[in-house]
């Protein structure tokens, strides 16, 4: 399968590993391009999985930089606090179940990458936030799976 799907699997995980499109888009994307409904989820997943770990330890520390870099990004670098302020209410008041809630939603302004940065900046322990995170981007994974399955046969 490898040979008949290889760029499609690997374009399918890199758009899933993408901040915005994400799962939301990498599914779609995989099955329009004749991946099997199952393989572009799989893919999707894993690619929006992948870069959990290292957000929540590093994005911190990019922030910090790109705010001494230039006002612009120091705009940009506020804006995206903004976001998880406004999302961390969620994780603040429910704990780990309102993270996985955050990332299991697969609705525009949700998902790993800001189920990530909220975490980063309420200092949540990869250990705890990374499963909680996992688990939001599989649901998740199902529900668009199974949204882009529906529209599919309807089509």
């Amino acid at each position: 399968m490898w040979e008949t799907f290889g760029g499609e699997l690997l374009l399918t995980l890199l758009i899933g590993a993408a901040p915005i499109l994400e799962l939301r888009g990498a599914i779609p994307f995989g099955a329009a391009h004749g991946l099997p409904l199952w393989a572009a989820a799989a893919a999707a997943v894993l690619g929006n999985i992948l870069p959990v770990p290292f957000l929540m330890l590093f994005l911190r520390r990019v922030f910090a930089w790109l705010r001494k870099r230039s006002a612009r990004l120091d705009a940009f670098v506020r804006r995206q606090e903004a976001r998880a302020r406004k999302h961390g209410h969620m994780v603040r008041r429910y704990g780990l179940l309102g993270l996985f809630i955050l990332v299991a939603i697969p609705l525009p302004g949700t998902g790993a990458w800001t189920g990530s940065l909220v975490a980063a900046m309420l200092d949540l322990p990869v250990r705890s936030a990374l499963p909680a995170i996992a688990a939001g981007v599989i649901v998740a994974g199902l529900l668009v799976a199974l949204m882009t399955g529906g529209v599919i046969r309807l089509l």
